[in-house]
């Protein structure tokens, strides 16, 4: 049963996510005000023509803040149109002008004579709306009495019902007045679509939208829409970014930005956006998998990404011979990584063991050597950290595994053993400086000519050693001969007895063909071979998997110079031809030990690129399969008869010249004898325990 993925259809009814809206009836624009402020609403609309900005003669009312809320205008109770109305808070901005050339004992009366005339303070404020493809301007009158007026606080809020748009628009809303004295508010906001809001009985455009919904099974995504059967419907796939983009989708290619949109073909009809695998696991380990770091110049860096990330970059010293990569000073900036920009690398000169590692939620992602390519590989260098302190004192440390060593200590590290010759290196100016501040300084020592003293003394020492082994030679040489010659019979005795290595692979059909492989197979470890097959294998087998269970034992068989047995019968062969004909694994399900299926995906390409001679053989049983079912693709290598071509079957295990051909003939009529039974048995028909040239089977 599918497990669901991500699942939103409105279809289920009432969603607690959902918002139901505020019905307005009729199409009139309207406006009030809060408490204490009147305005009124200038018929039509008006230019949008905001003007310059200018001084203000005193205190002037301004917009401070847009505020949106989605209502319904309806035209009946069943027609209606998505709306927003908008709420503009205003303020005071001014001081009163101070009077000029008057005492101050005349001010009050003054201002008593000219309260009449400034009872109240006005203002015209002009609100501008944008939504492809309309675009109005309205102007509203507002005025406050002069008691409320205080520099620089609100003073209430005028609501404007409202502006009509689409569902699913971009709308972005613009406040000033006339004249102008500040900057103009704005505010963009994306609307939501039918799938966000309580409107499928209320706009018609809805009633006929397609309603998608996405699962996954294993690695399959179902995406479902649930339309009527003569509805016509358009279905995108796009990626949740900006700028041109081409894309090629198959199944590793969904990531956390992959939108799917759906609308019917109608004209203007509403679109519905889905993005399914935002919070996916799998989806962001497709992203992981597809995120790269480049290195754009000596100091330049990027992470290329389908899709944004949140990451912290820092870095690090890699040393040759794998380990942790070891943070370093100066880390990079911890703040988020920003996908496919450049971004600068604090450091004087690079260096191919300076590596960058972006982690995630603290668990390392990615890690690239920016350097190798152009400055070759990682080198054996020494990584020294100067502190500088007050009255020109320094101190040095070497960066190891086990911390920052001083270069003059008694520790046992490599460091401190050579911690003069560095510090004379340092001074020689021998060192590559990387990075440097007011306070530290990092340093590459090369450490290659101590490394060649080294080897200078164990050559030296492997020079002395065989020379006294020459001497040895010649003063006994009859005996060193002796000697050689034991050597060399025990060497061949052991390889024989090892004996050569060999992988059975066969198709799990039933019972009777399991134990006439576990024959062969026993019969194999006789000869002597080491011989490997799943029947022996089967709680390794379960805990790995097939296919990484085969893929084990053919690379262990291969480079030990073994041979890959591939048994053929009826199943096999018809898994081999589902293989051909459908480029894929074969559709019926197999049993979980069944390691000829899982096989197949490795066997097939050394086939096809002609890798197979002297690696693989092939062998099927007589009465069971004819010599012609084999795939032609497969009899580019040798394809035995058993039990009637045994003995060329052994002598291709076990090599040319391993054994004479009496020898040969014995082992072959052992083997043969251990077949039989089994291939008996397996011959009879069911039932039938009488001539068992009645029951023999032939594969076609």
């Amino acid at each position: 049963m599918p497990v669901p993925w991500f699942l939103l259809s409105l279809a289920l009814g009432r969603s607690p996510m959902v918002l139901s809206l505020e019905k307005l009836m009729g199409p009139q624009d309207t406006a009030r005000c809060s408490p204490g402020l009147s305005c009124h609403l200038w018929d039509g609309d008006v230019l949008c023509l905001p003007g310059s900005i200018v001084s203000a003669p005193g205190p002037v009312l301004v917009p401070t803040r847009l505020q949106t809320e989605l209502v319904l205008r309806c035209h009946q109770e069943t027609d209606c149109d998505l709306c927003v109305r908008v709420a503009i808070h205003l303020a005071v901005h001014g001081h009163w002008e101070e009077p000029k050339d008057e005492d101050r004992s005349g001010r009050a009366a003054d201002l008593e004579l000219e309260e009449p005339r400034n009872a109240f303070l006005q203002a015209q404020v002009v609100l501008s709306f944008q939504a492809y493809p309309t675009a109005r301007c309205v102007l509203l009158e507002v005025q406050v009495p002069a008691a409320l007026v205080q520099p620089g606080q609100s003073v209430g809020s005028v609501v404007f019902d409202c502006f009509e748009a689409a569902l699913g628009a971009e709308v972005r809303l613009w406040s000033y007045t006339q004249p102008r004295y500040q900057k103009e508010l704005n505010l963009t906001q994306q609307l939501p679509d039918c799938k966000g809001l309580e409107v499928q009985d209320s706009i018609q455009s809805c009633w006929a939208l397609p309603w998608l919904s996405v699962s996954a099974d294993g690695d399959d995504v179902h995406l479902v829409l649930d339309v009527s059967e003569e509805q016509h419907f358009g279905l995108s796939l796009y990626w949740n970014q900006t700028g041109p983009r081409n894309i090629t989708l198959n199944h590793t290619d969904l990531f956390p930005c992959l939108c799917i949109q759906v609308w019917p073909l109608e004209p203007d009809s509403v679109r519905t956006s889905l993005c399914p695998f935002k919070e996916d696991p799998r989806a962001h380990r497709n992203l992981w998998r597809a995120a790269r770091l480049r290195l754009l110049s000596p100091q330049g860096w990027q992470l290329n990404a389908p899709c944004l990330l949140l990451a912290e970059a820092t870095l690090c010293w890699q040393a040759p011979g794998g380990g942790p990569c070891l943070s370093l000073v100066p880390p990079l900036s911890r703040e988020n990584v920003t996908v496919n920009k450049t971004l600068e690398l604090p450091l004087l000169n690079a260096h191919p063991n300076l590596c960058v590692q972006v982690s995630s939620w603290e668990k390392l992602q990615l890690q690239e050597c920016l350097w190798a390519d152009s400055l070759g590989a990682l080198k054996d260098d020494m990584l020294l950290l100067e502190t500088r302190g007050p009255q020109d004192n320094r101190s040095l440390c070497a960066l190891e595994p086990s911390g920052c060593t001083p270069l003059l200590s008694q520790a046992s590290t490599r460091a401190a053993r050579l911690g003069e010759q560095l510090l004379q290196d340092l001074q020689s100016g021998q060192c590559l400086q990387l990075w440097e501040d007011d306070l530290r300084a990092l340093w590459a020592c090369p450490m290659d000519k101590y490394v060649h003293q080294r080897w200078a003394l164990v050559w030296l020492a492997c020079l002395l050693l065989a020379s006294a082994l020459f001497l040895l030679f010649l003063v006994k040489k009859n005996q060193v001969k002796g000697w050689l010659r034991l050597l060399k019979e025990d060497l061949r005795a052991g390889a024989v007895a090892r004996g050569r290595a060999t992988l059975l692979v066969y198709s799990a059909e039933d019972s009777g063909f399991e134990r006439l492989v576990g024959a062969l197979a026993s019969a194999l470890c006789q000869l002597p071979l080491r011989v490997a097959v799943d029947l022996w294998s089967r709680r390794e087998l379960s805990a790995q998997g097939p296919l990484a269970w085969f893929h084990a034992q053919r690379r262990q068989t291969l480079q030990e110079g073994g041979v890959v047995v591939l048994l053929f019968s009826p199943g096999a062969v018809a898994l081999c031809h589902e293989w051909l004909q459908d480029g894929a694994s074969a559709s019926a399900p197999h049993g979980p030990h069944d390691a000829f299926a899982a096989s197949l995906s490795c066997v097939l390409p050394d086939f096809l690129q002609g890798r197979a001679p002297g690696r693989y053989v092939g062998a099927y049983f007589e009465g069971l399969l004819h010599s012609e079912a084999v795939p032609a693709l497969f009899r580019s290598v040798p394809v035995f008869s058993l039990p009637s071509q045994l003995p060329d079957f052994l002598r291709t295990l076990q090599g040319p010249g391993t054994l004479r051909p009496g020898r040969l003939g014995e082992r072959a009529k052992r083997v043969s004898r251990a077949l039989q039974p089994a291939l008996d048995q397996l011959l009879q028909p069911p039932g039938d325990p009488g001539d068992p040239e009645d029951g023999t089977r032939v594969g076609t």
